[in-house]
């Protein structure tokens, strides 16, 4: 009777122990498994976005640059990379992507960018808005609009943040341009309104393109004018604008992102000014993960 209740006492102490290891297992299944790498953790992956974004380009030279032979760079979509990024947070495992700002993901998310020693990214960027050739001449008023357009990064975080949210596009830059009378009126200050002419913007699938252009789109409607959006890739973007099929873009990142459609297109479009300092691209992680540089993911 004894011996029954010692074996009794051991299998629940081997049970128990079971119990414990698979609650173990699950935590490091969320946590990673402290024991590899972070190029095994994230099995050599940066997750990345559209493959004509220079965003993309810059990450090819990184991996060359700090030499990461073993790590490749997946292609997808804005869209896709930020899925991914929620997916991992929410289980606090490990993820590097490719990311910028202003994005609304730095607001969702508690992240950070890993120091580039190289300087393969570059410093802060520029968004400025760009205008086919013509454009002051045929639509002087539009233009002024245009090159007076200027906001911050918090202004566009709250458009960003109302449609992802599940705002609808047009209705999150309504609100924003209602709450934000003094500053629009900047943009148009000495314009005088138009009559139903005609003008297509052209921007990339990004959200920071969608929240300014849906913005402008407005802005400009109500000072007369009939304006067309069309979202295509960066590449045709640059091309709508160098050839005149698109009149305008609010969407030129340099001199880092966009350098080879500017370069391509040199002469072939006019820059109207900047509408937004201090941006900024590189290799982005969750604050959770134990890394800080570029150079650890040699290790």
């Amino acid at each position: 009777m004894k011996l029954s209740k010692k074996v009794l006492g051991l299998g629940a102490v081997a049970l128990l122990a079971v119990g414990l290891a698979a609650c173990g297992s699950d935590k490091n299944e969320a946590d990673g498994d402290s024991t590899k790498t972070v190029g095994e953790s994230v099995d050599y992956k940066i997750t990345g976005i559209d493959p004509g974004a220079g965003i993309m380009e810059a990450t090819e030279k990184a991996l060359v640059e700090y030499e990461l032979k073993d790590w490749k760079l997946t292609t997808g979509s804005g869209a896709a990379m930020t899925a991914s990024l929620k997916k991992a947070y929410d289980k606090e495992q490990p993820i590097i992507i490719t990311g910028w700002t202003p994005h609304w993901k730095f607001m969702k998310f508690d992240l950070k960018y890993l120091e580039d020693p190289k300087g393969v990214y570059g410093g802060e960027e520029q968004i400025r808005t760009i205008g086919r050739i013509g454009l002051q001449e045929d639509l002087p008023e539009a233009h002024k609009i245009l090159s007076q357009f200027k906001w911050t990064e918090e202004d566009m975080g709250e458009v960003m943040v109302a449609i992802q949210e599940g705002e609808k596009e047009e209705i999150a830059a309504r609100n924003w341009i209602d709450a934000n009378e003094e500053l629009v009126a900047e943009w148009t200050n000495g314009v005088e309104k138009v009559d139903g002419d005609k003008i297509k913007l052209a921007y990339a699938a990004w959200d920071s393109e969608i929240a300014s252009h849906n913005v402008m789109k407005l802005v400009l409607e109500e000072m007369g004018f009939k304006v067309t959006l069309t979202q295509v890739e960066l590449g045709p973007l640059w091309t709508a604008v160098a050839d005149g099929s698109a009149d305008a873009s609010l969407a030129a990142w340099l001199p880092i992102t966009a350098k080879t459609y500017a370069d391509k297109f040199e002469g072939k479009f006019e820059e109207l000014g900047v509408n937004m300092e201090g941006v900024k691209i590189g290799l982005v992680v969750p604050k959770y993960m134990d890394i800080d540089s570029i150079e650890d993911l040699k290790k």
